[in-house]
């Protein structure tokens, strides 16, 4: 980046710029911003979420947009994919049911009678997706408070407590995804969770489960730029009035 006969200030100062933001995190964490979900892509999973998007989507879309208000839709639209594949009716061995896989628990506190009615559940699942962003501390700044709040809501708020404990007591820093995410899967060994409040949880699926997606919303919000791209391309053919 520095010609060989510059200045040796600047070549001193680049040096001292990348380690201070090697060593404070910041690197890494633009790093996880940009690059860090996308480490494992599946190109068949990704066919058939684009698949599902032309095909499932266009029934829900006007849902999404509707109970998401202040959230961007697609990330609405991405967890409800990453939960049911946006299948009304689906259901798991845990109990959890419909869009936005809500379980029993969680459809009564949101004032949801029926889990399986796919307007109902996202009405839910959005309203409890900000409820986890809500219970962020408000020095969590966007994305990280994002990323928190989808680990909340698959592995539980208390879990994730937890894991920004064992974070900061390692001296990372707690506010910040790329180093939390690290420590999740550590909620799995005895020797962690048997000193946590919450105890033992499967700390490796919500960092699947954020990665995922933030590939799905990513995808979404590239479809959508490449359509209006689309439009904007359309030629309008000029309308010559008659001067008869």
């Amino acid at each position: 980046m520095v010609e060989k006969n510059s200045d040796d200030a600047i070549l001193a100062s680049l040096i001292e710029f990348f380690g201070q933001v090697h060593h404070n995190g910041t690197l890494l964490a633009l790093d996880d911003k940009y690059y860090g979900h996308i480490e494992e892509f599946n190109y068949v999973e990704t066919r058939t979420f684009i698949r599902a998007i032309s095909t499932k989507l266009p029934k829900y879309k006007a849902l999404f947009e509707k109970y998401a208000q202040e959230i961007d839709w697609r990330l609405l639209a991405a967890i409800s994919y990453q939960e049911s594949h946006w299948r009304p009716h689906a259901r798991s061995h845990t109990g959890v049911r419909g869009m936005m896989m809500l379980t029993l628990a969680t459809a009564k506190q949101m004032g949801i009678k029926s889990r399986l009615d796919a307007e109902q559940s996202i009405r839910g699942g959005s309203k409890y997706f900000k409820r986890m962003i809500n219970k962020m501390p408000d020095r969590i700044p966007s994305p990280d408070r994002i990323w928190f709040a989808l680990a909340s809501y698959n592995v539980g708020f208390g879990h994730l407590n937890d894991a920004r404990i064992i974070t900061q007591q390692q001296g990372g820093d707690p506010d910040r995804w790329v180093e939390v995410k690290t420590r999740l899967p550590l909620l799995q060994q005895k020797k962690y969770y048997k000193k946590t409040k919450y105890g033992y949880a499967r700390g490796k699926e919500p960092v699947h489960y954020v990665d995922n997606i933030r590939r799905y919303y990513d995808t979404l919000t590239w479809l959508d730029a490449k359509a209006a791209e689309a439009e904007d391309s359309i030629e309008v053919p000029e309308v010559i009035e008659s001067t008869e």
